[in-house]
């Protein structure tokens, strides 16, 4: 049985979403399935010089489930879209490698997280670094907005993943990549699991099987370029029990969608 084809009670899925993300951002001390902070960074392969130059608040309430800044290959100048981006270390550590020629958009659809996002932004002085309340299935972007866009253990909180890539799609100009990390089973989770909001926001409940999830991306007009396994584990008893038995683990992907732009700028 696939994610897709059971149904989740959307509006309850949202807001226990909002609900333990809000969290992440004011108690990023507290309890909860999956690690967090400087540390889980390190351990997916964030360069330690470049969390150096993140805000401090942003990497405590990093919970992040890989690293794909390499696969993305960044550049200045380059603009880029991070889809869930929570209090920012993503879209700084973009701003970080396109310069203040370049410009990154954080979507987020917590206040929680935009609210403190946007305060390590006007603390630090990024001025090429916006954010921007929104869901990542209905971007408020135009088409082809952006050369780049990123995701990291967002887009399984999604019960609608087809309209999330084609959603990046629509925004990435022609040969324009997509860089994500996110959670995938070796099997379909079965149908209690998936109508479970409480595994869903813990990125366990939306996740789909690896072969769907990449025929999805494929769906929205994108090809992949590059796939990898990441050091990723949760670490509550339940979410480890559901990790062992369905083969629950972090991808990072690069894709790049249909054919080169003829000008790039």
């Amino acid at each position: 049985m696939d994610t897709e084809t059971v149904e989740v009670d959307r509006r309850e899925l949202e807001e226990k979403v909002k609900q333990v993300y809000r969290a992440v951002a004011l108690n990023p001390t507290g309890s909860y399935h999956f690690k967090m902070g400087r540390g889980l960074a390190e351990q997916l392969g964030y360069p330690p010089q470049l969390l150096d130059t993140i805000p401090a608040g942003a990497l405590e309430s990093f919970a992040g489930v890989g690293y794909f800044f390499d696969l993305a290959d960044l550049i200045p100048g380059e603009k880029v879209l991070d889809l869930g981006s929570g209090s920012g270390t993503d879209v700084f550590s973009a701003a970080a490698m396109v310069g203040t020629t370049g410009r990154v958009v954080g979507l987020d659809m917590t206040e929680e997280q935009l609210d403190k996002a946007e305060r390590l932004r006007n603390a630090g002085g990024y001025p090429h670094v916006t954010f921007t309340k929104g869901r990542i299935e209905g971007l408020p972007f135009a088409d082809g907005s952006f050369d780049c866009v990123i995701s990291n253990g967002v887009i399984n909180l999604s019960p609608d993943k087809p309209s999330v890539f084609r959603e990046a799609a629509r925004v990435l100009r022609p040969g324009g990549r997509l860089a994500i990390a996110d959670i995938v089973t070796a099997v379909p989770l079965t149908a209690k699991i998936v109508c479970n909001t409480d595994l869903w926001a813990a990125c366990i409940g939306g996740a789909a099987q690896t072969d769907s999830y990449q025929e999805t991306i494929a769906g929205a007009g994108f090809t992949i370029e590059t796939s990898r396994a990441n050091s990723y584990e949760f670490i509550s008893d339940r979410a480890q029990a559901a990790t062992a038995k369905y083969g629950v683990s972090s991808v990072s992907f690069l894709a790049r969608k249909g054919a080169l732009d003829p000008a790039p700028k």
